[in-house]
């Protein structure tokens, strides 16, 4: 595959006007400095990321009673297999950083972040999804593919997206970013994928290192699934599938693949159907549903891969 970044063909409408035409209240102009300001937060995260790489951070594992650790360890000599889901002082630092600067721009719109779970009493229609560092296993541990996911919901939908990945197709860090209507962008730059006819056999995405099940492509495993998602929109992966992810960690991701002309289908009622918007999961009596709380399959890609590994994976 091959890419030449270049400027969107001239239009005599503007498909960003058309696309929120459906949506109360939304201009184009404030859909773009939407986009825009996920961009600027994306950059802000990378920027925070890459400073910290090299240097001694803190890092702690959620969900671990140190008594249990200790208790286990005491009592058996096998491995301890407790030190899951990592946390890093720069995550924390980076979600701070995007809350502030978000609560100066769009002070009205709601912030569902990863690491801070703070409860909102605002019943806006915009929820900015954000994910300091995806792929924080890979981060602290010195391994190079780890991004910032930036993602914006109207009513949840996603509207707007901007991922900055520490690797690129480009060989070096930036953001992958777009809008409803709007061209998958590289560091403002429209992309025009151009796929190579000689290759047979393109990549996918998986969440295991698994064998291809007989299906029209090799299997990656990134580790991230942010980094996934940009990859799909941008060309570079076909396919991928994501079990359980987290709002926060495709939020982004769906609003480059539906801006690449890719289709995402999620897992419910055991029958994959195409995705809308992310909603609350229903709750035990007298508890409140919370979109934090969403977690459920996705699969994302052209529309024929979708369709083979949907097939393949049937729940």
């Amino acid at each position: 595959m091959s890419f030449k970044i270049v400027k969107p063909p001239e239009r005599d409408t503007d498909p960003v006007a058309d696309a929120v035409l459906e949506i109360p209240g939304l201009t184009a102009d404030k859909l773009r400095q939407i986009e825009e300001t996920a961009v600027d937060l994306a950059k802000l995260a990378g920027a925070e990321i890459v400073q910290a790489l090299g240097r001694s951070i803190s890092i702690r594992y959620k969900s671990v009673d140190p008594a249990k650790v200790a208790a286990k360890a005491a009592k058996d000599s096998a491995p301890i297999n407790l030190f899951r889901d990592p946390v890093s002082e720069v995550d924390q630092n980076v979600e701070k950083l995007i809350r502030l600067r978000l609560a100066d721009k769009f002070p009205t719109h709601d912030i569902l972040g990863e690491e801070i779970n703070e409860a909102s009493e605002s019943t806006s229609d915009f929820l900015w999804a954000v994910d300091p560092i995806d792929g924080t296993t890979n981060f602290i541990n010195g391994f190079p593919m780890f991004a910032a996911s930036v993602g914006i919901l109207y009513r949840g939908r996603p509207i707007a997206g901007a991922i900055w990945c520490s690797v690129s197709h480009v060989l070096y860090a930036g953001v992958y970013h777009a809008c409803l209507g709007g061209d998958v962008c590289f560091d403002g730059e429209a992309m025009r994928p151009r796929l190579n006819a000689g290759i047979r056999r393109h990549l996918a995405g998986e969440p295991h290192a698994v064998a291809d099940a007989g299906l029209p492509w090799d299997v990656r495993k990134t580790g991230s699934a942010a980094i996934e998602c940009a990859f799909v929109a941008a060309g570079l992966l076909r396919v991928a599938r994501f079990e359980t992810p987290n709002i926060w960690d495709v939020a982004g991701g769906l609003a480059l693949v539906e801006a690449s002309g890719g289709v995402v289908h999620s897992y419910a009622d055991r029958a994959w159907s195409p995705f809308t918007r992310f909603e609350a999961p229903a709750a035990a009596a007298g508890v409140t549903p919370v979109l934090r709380s969403w977690r459920r399959p996705i699969i994302l890609g052209d529309a024929e891969a979708v369709a083979l590994l949907s097939a393949q994976n049937k729940g």
